[in-house]
């Protein structure tokens, strides 16, 4: 039996560490228990900030508002902490439509300009045909999060003293009626170990609900690929229909996602999400389908029931939730890390961002 007065973090993804981070920040001792980092969807996420792009509505808009106001002073205490710069981008998104009609009645339409053919070929240069207005969003952006972001965070992390244990699969939490205790698991030399803390939070992503039994959350798997593209040929970040095309300042390309419901957790490629991926590419931008891939990869989001994330305290006394981001854990990382370390050392929230974590509680799946 291990004893630790640090709180545990539950994942070493991206929430994990974004919140390891914000915690050592404010002088807390904090041990992140992770089984592999390097499945994390934080790696393998295309980086985008577009809460308005993305055609977000009710209370997960303005969560991603939030988040993405306070995007810039969260990058820039990451990137002070480790010397690395995360390739932080306002490039602006184009969402690209075949009507008029279709524009308009887009949820954030009134968030972002009006544009016609002509305003499309301004913005972007050799858009598919089949496009013939668009809105264009400049708020929205992009962080480089797997080259630049995820490193930069592991890197700050240690810099700060937060204790990393890789390789770890945490079998059980342990509790005492239903106030936290520690965690039961398997170490990466197949030792059978209690690690016994007042207080933890589960950032395990898809896996999440395997750990807590009571959090509804299944996988939504998504292949992924890269093309390298000529510098410059894309200064905006295209997100059609069921794919999204991100341009990193170097010329490569993310090219996502697709979006398996039923794949569970079955790993590796397939033809027929690597065929669909081309496809969009070509619908989208066909000068694109021409330019050499460079990878291909694929991850899995954590997803409940409404889509919705998880954030705030569980039926567990001194456990707490970070998880259930879906599609959007790039955005919201760097709110999701704020509230969460002011609840744990009992700082005061404004209103709004009490209201949101009450819209955000794991009370909702409770009967």
């Amino acid at each position: 039996m291990k004893l630790t007065n640090s709180v545990l973090i539950i994942g070493g993804g991206l929430m994990g560490l974004s919140l390891a981070h914000q915690l050592a920040r404010k002088g807390i001792t904090v041990n992140v228990l992770s089984r592999s980092r390097t499945e994390a969807a934080g790696f393998v996420a295309a980086g985008m900030l577009a809460p308005h792009a993305e055609g977000l509505t009710g209370d997960l808009l303005r969560l991603g508002q939030l988040s993405l106001n306070r995007i810039p002073e969260w990058v820039s205490s990451i990137e002070s902490d480790s010397g690395i710069s995360c390739g932080l981008r306002f490039c602006g998104v184009v969402v690209p439509f075949e009507t008029s009609n279709e524009r308009d009645a887009f949820p954030t339409a009134a968030s972002g300009l009006p544009l016609t053919r002509d305003g499309l070929d301004r913005e972007v240069q050799g858009l598919g045909l089949r496009w013939k207005h668009g809105l264009l969003f400049p708020q929205d952006g992009q962080i480089d999060n797997r080259r630049r972001l995820m490193r930069a965070l592991e890197k700050a992390c240690v810099g700060l003293g937060v204790q990393f244990q890789e390789g770890i699969e945490v079998l059980e939490l342990v509790h005492e009626r239903q106030v936290f205790a520690g965690v039961k698991i398997r170490s990466a030399e197949g030792r059978l170990e209690t690690i016994c803390s007042q207080k933890a939070v589960l950032c395990g992503g898809a896996w999440s609900g395997q750990i807590f039994k009571k959090l509804p959350m299944f996988p939504v798997k998504g292949q992924m690929l890269s093309l390298q593209g000529p510098k410059d040929a894309l200064n905006r970040i295209i997100f059609g229909p069921g794919i999204y095309l991100v341009p990193r300042e170097d010329g490569l390309v993310v090219v996502g996602a697709t979006s398996e419901r039923e794949a569970a957790f079955s790993q590796g490629l397939t033809p027929d999400g690597q065929t669909s991926l081309q496809d969009g590419i070509r619908e989208l931008l066909p000068a694109a389908s021409l330019w050499p891939p460079m990878e291909r990869w694929w991850g899995f989001r954590p997803c409940t029931p409404d889509a919705l994330p998880v954030l705030g305290s569980s039926s567990i006394r001194g456990l707490w939730l970070a998880t259930g981001h879906h599609r959007n854990g790039v955005l919201l990382a760097a709110i999701t890390s704020k509230l969460l370390a002011s609840l744990i050392v009992c700082e005061d929230l404004p209103d709004e961002e009490k209201k949101l974590i009450k819209a955000f509680s794991f009370n909702r799946f409770e009967s």
